[in-house]
């Protein structure tokens, strides 16, 4: 069996070797490092792809992310509401900024944002809403949207972990994750459902003059050379990392297929075991990418399985293991315990195991058998 990975890049970029070294070779042939022909037709791509007005890429999606905001003119102490739930860089820029995030609960079911968490968490100081798409799943972006339009409120999507996926409405029309909100960003960390072998990221808008303004911020705050027009940052997607993205686009969906397909084998074999709770997702619908396949561990050792796996070859982590709210960094006495009570139950209980396009049958069997082994004996 071959060994197993958390994310296995090598065997991936193996099947797209030659359009890759190509692509790249091209960029070192012109020189065009920065703002090149490779990152315009990216741009263009992933534009058609998610069907969205205007796409600006940039360095990373903590850059993203923080970009975003920047071009909402949010001011400091202006509230941002996100979830608690989620990696630190979606709460860090609101701290950066001098904002001033509120941390709420997220949905057992999908670990989402709550929200009845927003709605009780809206202020007057409040601004913008910041969902989290979390381990890929879509958040419900129906519901966020009707409290923003009510509340006439930003909402800023966080898609670093859910690019491919939909999100469908009611009405049945479907939208792809981070088209949605006023502003969406992404990142592209080589780990990612579309990764690059470097930083990256993207803000995506269908709102001209927002985007107008995003795209002098990533750049100095230049729209002509030397004319600093707006206080911006300096943050590009190179060349290099563009090309590789150029190579993978057209991939993504196959990708998000593939990981997809693996979620399915993974739930098949835990369904209707008493000390898991498998991730929820219809197979025919696109709302899940699976950029991680996250289970619940309930009345049984979590940590224990961990090492138990570990000691097996096969790597697996804890995502995410301290809730935000009780970070260091990011401790506040607004925050109550009681007020996190989904949060705090599943840093005790989540675990995620290997999830990437190379996963085979033999090495899912493995896995699946490697953890039903641990269960049944303790």
């Amino acid at each position: 069996m071959k060994k197993i990975q958390m994310v296995d890049l090598k065997s991936q970029y193996e099947k797209i070797k030659n359009t890759v070294n190509t692509s790249i070779q091209e960029v070192l042939d012109t020189n065009t490092y920065i703002n090149g022909p490779e990152v315009h037709q990216f741009q263009k791509n992933l534009e058609d792809y998610l069907e969205v007005k205007h796409v600006i890429p940039c360095a990373n999606g903590t850059d993203a992310l923080q970009i975003a905001m920047m071009g909402l003119d949010l001011k400091p102490g202006d509230e941002v509401i996100t979830a608690d739930f989620t990696f630190a860089a979606t709460v860090e820029v609101i701290a950066l900024l001098q904002l001033t995030p509120v941390l709420v609960d997220v949905d057992l079911d999908n670990m989402n944002i709550s929200i009845e968490g927003i709605q009780k968490a809206i202020t007057p100081k409040t601004k913008a809403i910041v969902p989290v798409h979390l381990f890929g799943r879509a958040a419900n972006m129906e519901a966020i949207m009707a409290i923003a339009k009510e509340k006439n409120l930003f909402v800023i999507e966080d898609n670093a972990q859910g690019i491919g996926a939909d999100f469908k409405f009611s009405d049945g029309t479907k939208k792809k994750t981070g088209t949605i909100g006023h502003i969406g960003s992404t990142s592209f960390f080589p780990s990612k459902n579309l990764g690059c072998y470097g930083d990256g990221g993207a803000i995506f808008t269908n709102d001209d003059a927002l985007a107008h303004k995003i795209r002098g911020i990533v750049n100095h705050g230049m729209y002509e050379r030397y004319h600093h027009d707006v206080v911006g940052v300096n943050s590009r997607l190179d060349s290099i990392q563009a090309a590789v993205l150029n190579a993978k686009l057209p991939l993504l969906n196959d990708y998000n297929k593939a990981r997809r397909e693996a979620a399915t084998k993974y739930n098949s074999a835990f369904e209707g075991n008493k000390n898991i709770i498998i991730p929820e997702f219809d197979s025919n619908e696109d709302n899940h990418v699976f950029h991680q396949y996250t289970l619940r561990i309930i009345n049984a050792d979590r940590d224990g399985l961990m090492q138990h796996l570990l000691s097996k070859g096969i790597p697996c982590a804890i995502y995410y293991p301290i809730p935000l709210h009780l970070q260091k960094a990011y401790l506040d006495s607004r925050y109550k315990e009681e007020n996190f009570v989904v949060t705090n139950q599943l840093v005790k209980e989540v675990i995620s195991l290997p999830m990437h396009t190379e996963l085979d049958d033999e090495q899912i069997k493995f896995i699946t058998d490697s953890v039903l082994e641990f269960l049944k004996i303790n």
